[in-house]
């Protein structure tokens, strides 16, 4: 267990990143990406690629991994095979791309694996700041604040001030502790001074289920499973959490342009390898995986999954991990989370 004063200075430094500072941490230098000859650079690669993800066939990261996976075997010229290696949120296919010395093993991961893995348990085997290098971010959603149908606000702030009414009565589910439906509402309570009890669900229909019931009273959705909800009149809408309204649900207004200042919360996908691969191969993938994103055929193809296409360089990616270990990682901290 951490010791309070070591606790209390991680909090100050992740606190200070999220308000705009940069997060100080004191890290031991990862060893370095081995080098590659240009020769083998330019024939790589020399078999299939594969490409492990976390979670069962048919999940996000899944689908998103199958949709680059295609247009990236043919520029390479090789397969590219994505194998589901599933269990621990994630983690396990997290710690055997951080594990992997072929060359040939990328993965395709979600926020939590690469960002606030360890934070949330020390006992996970590998470092997400240190055991990965970024190839790209592939693709970001917000998520939606739903709320049962027989609410009765009419925006978001009469929402908030029946929740600052209800107290501990009120109650919000997320799909697991740790997510980032969890700890994101941690977030949100320190935005709107609201205090609803946390209830873990083994997954999101279950969240679903417990809000058409009234069994809670609010919780963080992807859109692409409230919309429909919410339009067939089972959920209601409070609001987006990205800072203006997104593309994925533009009918809906965002917390942020309803009085909900500094909150900005998305779920991402992203495609990153071990750091033993030589770097210029990961540059070469980097430069792949982003035009790949960005083209229109895959572009629509991940839309149609709930994302919208963000196709970044590696740089950009590690950029995102570095903001969003200091936001979560803060509220960790602050509220004691932990997945132990």
């Amino acid at each position: 267990m951490l010791k309070t004063a070591a606790r209390r200075r991680l909090v100050l430094l992740a606190l200070a990143a999220a308000t705009g500072s940069a997060l100080a941490q004191k890290t031991t230098p990862a060893p370095a990406p081995k080098a590659a000859p240009a020769a083998s650079v330019q024939n790589w690669p020399t078999k299939p690629v594969r490409i492990l993800v976390g979670f069962p066939a048919g999940s996000t990261p899944d689908l998103v991994a199958r949709t680059i996976a295609e247009p990236l075997a043919k520029e390479l010229g090789q397969p590219v095979l994505v194998e589901n290696k599933v269990g621990a949120g994630g983690n396990i296919a997290a710690d055997q791309i951080a594990r992997a010395t072929d060359d040939h093993t990328i993965g395709v991961m979600i926020n939590g694996n690469m960002t606030i893995a360890k934070l949330l348990n020390p006992a996970v085997p590998y470092d997400p700041l240190k055991a990965f290098q970024p190839i790209s971010l592939i693709g970001t959603a917000p998520l939606m604040l739903a709320a049962p149908a027989t609410a009765g606000f009419n925006n978001a702030q009469e929402f908030f001030l029946s929740a600052r009414n209800g107290g501990t009565k009120w109650s919000y589910g997320s799909p697991g502790v740790g997510t980032v439906g969890h700890i994101g509402m941690e977030l949100l309570k320190t935005k709107t001074n609201m205090d609803p009890l946390h209830v873990p669900y083994p997954g999101n229909p279950q969240v679903i289920q417990a809000l058409i019931t009234n069994q809670i009273q609010l919780a963080l959705l992807p859109p692409g499973l409230a919309a429909p909800q919410i339009k067939a009149g089972k959920l209601k809408a409070v609001g987006v959490t990205s800072s203006a309204r997104s593309p994925l649900v533009p009918e809906y207004p965002s917390l942020a342009e309803q009085g909900v200042l500094g909150f900005q919360l998305e779920i991402w996908t992203a495609a990153a390898a071990p750091k033993s691969m030589p770097k210029p191969i990961v540059d070469k993938l980097s430069a792949m995986v982003s035009r790949i994103a960005r083209s229109p055929e895959v572009r629509s193809k991940l839309f149609q999954q709930g994302w919208q296409t963000a196709g970044t360089n590696g740089e950009g990616l590690a950029n995102r991990i570095k903001q969003d270990t200091a936001i979560l990682g803060g509220v960790i901290m602050m509220r004691g989370i932990t997945a132990q």
